[in-house]
């Protein structure tokens, strides 16, 4: 059984230039970067956003890293307001806006030769009727995959605890409704919304990740930790990835740890490989 193929989110590196970011996951073992599109690295707002994302490609090339293109970028298209606007936003310009920038992050993310693009559904403003919301969710998806659809890439939906999609479930819902969305499952998320413990959502929904993110989180709590702290049993987690021949990569989001990254990025690579050899001696 080949080990398991772990990537860093580039939203824990922002005090990291890109190119120093990824000859130093290179360095400490990982197999990939998950890049955040976003001000700090890789903007796919900036005149020559291509030829960063072909230079970029050329680097994970020569690293030997593979890629994820994560698209939940805090304050890229509203300076004022976090996230906003989404898909289930009451303005239809705003929901236009949301469905080119996740457009062009594809076309991005084909550039960069990336194996998922992950994206989420957004939180309905007070007032907003929540059926209305999930129609406009269903048509900003299908638009997505008309477009884009079919390519080598998975376009994946990641349940998030207070979205409209907080869970499984509720991707499952989608997914009837929008064929051809794989799952981005964030196996933390399992512990504070959703019926599933993270292992069992992991075999579960097996034949359909199209990427899986692990990270340390409480239950009820939605706040990323570290590998070695909370409630996942993150031994069980990655026995489970191997167990259903999960072959893509396992990133590692710790958004609001940019400021020791210099110790978390060796530290969770580290514990990632204790916990894998764990899970197997089970």
């Amino acid at each position: 059984m080949t080990a398991l193929r772990y990537a860093y989110n580039t939203n824990g590196l922002t005090s990291h230039r890109l190119s120093d970011a990824l000859a130093f996951l290179a360095d400490c073992g990982y197999a990939g970067v998950a890049l955040t599109l976003d001000v700090v690295h890789l903007d796919p707002f900036a005149p020559d956003a291509r030829r960063q994302a072909e230079a970029v490609r050329a680097r994970c090339d020569e690293l030997g890293l593979g890629v994820v293109v994560e698209t939940g970028a805090r304050f890229l298209l509203d300076p004022r307001a976090k996230h906003e606007p989404t898909f289930v936003s009451a303005s239809a310009e705003g929901r236009a806006r949301r469905l080119a920038y996740l457009r062009l992050a594809c076309d991005l993310a084909e550039v960069l030769g990336a194996e998922a693009v992950s994206f989420w559904a957004g939180v309905p403003k007070p007032g907003v009727d929540r059926d209305a919301a999930w129609g406009w969710f269903v048509d900003g998806v299908r638009a997505l995959v008309d477009s884009h659809g079919g390519r080598s890439y998975a376009l994946a939906v990641e349940p998030e605890p207070g979205m409209l999609v907080e869970d499984a479930d509720g991707w499952a819902r989608l997914a009837a409704e929008a064929p051809g969305i794989a799952l981005a499952l964030d196996t933390g998320h399992c512990v504070v919304a959703g019926a599933y413990e993270p292992e069992e959502a992991v075999t579960r929904f097996a034949p359909h990740l199209g990427t899986v993110a692990v990270e340390g989180m409480r239950r009820g709590v939605h706040d990323h930790l570290p590998l070695d702290e909370g409630d996942v049993d993150l031994p069980a987690v990655l026995r489970a990835l191997r167990d259903v021949a999960y072959d893509r990569l396992v990133t590692l989001e710790l958004s609001r740890d940019g400021h020791r990254a210099h110790e978390m990025v060796p530290r969770s690579i580290e514990v990632l490989r204790k916990a894998e050899s764990q899970g197997t001696a089970a």
